[in-house]
């Protein structure tokens, strides 16, 4: 999967840093979207965004029927403050990949994401960034 780094200003850094939920967006295989609220990663140097979640999951269902085209969308706000990070996505239970995006998310929330037995990962490449009220993101490609 291919991801652009992205260039944080600092103030959208600290907004990233704060311990939010953000909604989730997929599409369901019949086209219509799913939001659900998460907890989530951003790696900006690499351009990834993690999700943890359960294979059975809708959310992961939904980005595993979508193949390689799977796009979604995150959005984390804080009243009138808001960044949204769309991309490709894709669904891995590849046991490194999982271990990366558990020990980001245990020091962004300070504990480790629930862990059932069918814990994935829904990888995010963001090529797009959405913001309001924040400095934008540049993102840069690889």
């Amino acid at each position: 999967m291919t991801s652009a780094t992205v260039e944080l200003p600092a103030a959208t850094r600290a907004f990233f840093a704060r311990p939010h939920t953000a909604t989730f967006t997929t599409l369901r295989p019949d086209g219509t979207p799913h939001v659900t609220p998460v907890r989530f990663t951003f790696d900006a140097t690499t351009g990834l965004a993690r999700v943890t979640t359960r294979a059975a999951a809708r959310k992961a269902r939904n980005v595993a029927a979508g193949g390689p085209a799977a796009r979604v969308a995150l959005c984390q706000a804080d009243g009138f403050d808001w960044i949204t990070l769309e991309g490709r996505a894709a669904v891995t239970a590849d046991p490194a990949r999982l271990a990366e995006a558990v020990r980001r998310y245990t020091v962004r929330y300070g504990a480790a994401p629930p862990a059932p037995p069918d814990l994935v990962v829904v990888e995010i490449a963001v090529d797009r960034v959405l913001s309001l009220n924040l400095p934008l993101p540049v993102l840069k490609a690889k």
